[in-house]
């Protein structure tokens, strides 16, 4: 695998590391920017800090390692991407974020078919996805934050609390309202 050292940690303890990303890979990772609005966000509802992470569609691992970065107490990285797999294997080693990080190669609609509860899911899928439905209604957390290129209906259950556009990126944090463990 090539490898190209072209994204950085945006904040925390691993502020300014520099990240692997695999060429011609098909993964498209979350700019920094875009990154550290997320964070910004997540942070100012107080949802960073000691809180389990799950980072579907994870792809180099960017979100899910700058949540770790910023104090979250663990992350599930799932994509069923061999190089995916790789890189986010990499990245945490480089980091030395091995406590608190589960690597799962698999689908991500099989994954959520287990009955696992996050604080947080980060959903950042290709940008052809189109089984938002299903996908949202399968996702078990207080909250999410779902990364796009168009707008995405989340369902009933999920609460916008901020939308955020960054060029063709859309980014949308919501809240379970049937979840009250925030």
């Amino acid at each position: 695998m090539v490898q190209l050292r072209i994204m950085r940690i945006v904040a925390g303890s691993a502020r300014g590391r520099k990240l692997i990303l695999p060429t011609n890979s098909g993964i498209r990772p979350t700019k920094d920017r875009v990154r550290e609005a997320i964070f910004n966000s997540l942070h100012s509802y107080g949802l960073v800090e000691d809180r389990q992470f799950l980072d579907l569609f994870a792809g180099t691992g960017s979100l899910g390692l700058e949540a770790l970065s910023r104090g979250a107490s663990s992350v599930v990285f799932v994509d069923n991407n061999d190089l995916a797999i790789d890189a986010i294997k990499q990245n945490s080693k480089i980091l030395n974020f091995i406590e608190g990080v589960e690597i799962r190669r698999q689908d991500a609609m099989a994954y959520l078919s287990e009955t696992r509860h996050f604080d947080v899911a980060l959903v950042d899928p290709p940008y052809n996805f189109e089984m938002w439905d299903e996908l949202t209604s399968q996702i078990n957390s207080s909250a999410v934050v779902v990364e796009s290129s168009q707008k995405v209906s989340l369902g009933r259950s999920w609460v916008i609390i901020k939308e955020q556009s960054h060029g063709q990126t859309n980014v949308v944090i919501a809240v379970n309202e049937g979840v009250k463990t925030l």
